[in-house]
């Protein structure tokens, strides 16, 4: 634990050096790729370690975009709104658990799948409060200059990784992560074990959702305006999932180089086939998991010098 600890820390404070030495281009990919690492260590809680493929990331990133937006409106400050779009994520996921975590499979995957189109539809309908199908302008941080808020973003950002990354070393190493292997192993035998199986997945779960809430919150300041189809758009459950499998599942640092990787193809394919990109990116995805299914993370593992001595 403490080295791995070590490790993030040192990661931590390599990328906050990197608004002195990015242009705006980069800063922006940068600041998207940590948004992606919130996305896919939030997956990583229920699906990584405890099993359960869920598609609900979209609703607790659209949530927390439309909670820290509407906190915004009222007159409440942008860093404060985050952190109760965490606390509005936090309490959604906790009621959502309850209620789905009792199915299995993919039953569990199509009931969270919907989770989302359901929110998206109440806030189209909820026009006085958010704008509806017009979409919700937030305030521009009064900073000095352009470069400015986006540094501002980046450290928002890196700050919610460097949260997300110690609550997952945090469960990784305890009693709750140890249950939540268990769960993910044979769930019935978790239960004759005395694993209150229930509870826990009710705890990853609630990990998976306050983050995401927190990013969707910072997501809407750093872009100034939102609609639903771009907050809830399915494509944040799809991404969160296909970074954690490129990366490693249920590894600590599988989803950050999940997240790395996958922005990367994606920039990559966009410049050179922007035409059929969403078709070739996910190609290469494919190849990528057919042929790494435990993740990028197992090449350190297959270089020679990972090899021990006969």
């Amino acid at each position: 634990m403490k080295k791995n600890a070590l490790i993030g820390i040192a990661l931590f404070f390599v990328a906050a050096l990197f608004p002195f030495v990015g242009e705006a281009y980069w800063l922006r990919l940068g600041t998207t790729v940590l948004m992606y690492g919130v996305l896919a260590m939030s997956w990583n809680f229920i699906g990584g370690m405890a099993g359960y493929p869920s598609f609900a990331v979209a609703a607790f990133f659209g949530l927390g975009a439309y909670c820290g937006a509407v906190a915004q409106k009222f007159g409440v400050p942008a860093v404060l709104a985050w952190g109760l779009a965490g606390a509005g994520a936090l309490a959604f996921a906790a009621l959502l658990g309850i209620a789905l975590l009792r199915l299995r499979g993919h039953y569990f995957a199509i009931a969270s799948l919907v989770v989302a189109e359901v929110l998206r539809e109440l806030v189209n309908s909820a026009t006085g409060l958010t704008g509806g199908g017009m979409g919700l302008n937030l305030p521009v941080p009064t900073m000095i200059s352009i470069d400015a808020q986006a540094a501002y973003f980046f450290y928002a950002m890196l700050i919610l990784v460097g949260i997300t990354f110690a609550a997952t070393l945090l469960t990784v190493n305890s009693k709750l992560g140890f249950g939540l292997r268990c769960i993910q192993q044979n769930e019935s035998a978790a239960d004759m074990l005395g694993v209150n199986a229930t509870l826990y997945k009710v705890l990853a779960f609630m990990l998976s959702g306050v983050f995401v809430g927190m990013a969707g919150a910072i997501y809407a300041s750093w872009v100034h305006y939102i609609e639903p189809p771009d907050v809830f758009d399915l494509l944040y459950s799809v991404k969160a999932i296909v970074m954690v499998l490129l990366g490693g599942v249920g590894s600590l640092f599988g989803p950050l180089v999940g997240a790395a990787v996958f922005l990367l193809l994606e920039e990559l394919v966009w410049r050179r086939f922007l035409d059929v990109h969403t078709g070739v990116l996910g190609l290469l995805i494919v190849l990528l998991v057919m042929f790494l299914p435990k993740g990028l993370l197992t090449l350190s593992q297959r270089a020679p010098w990972a090899r021990k001595a006969p």
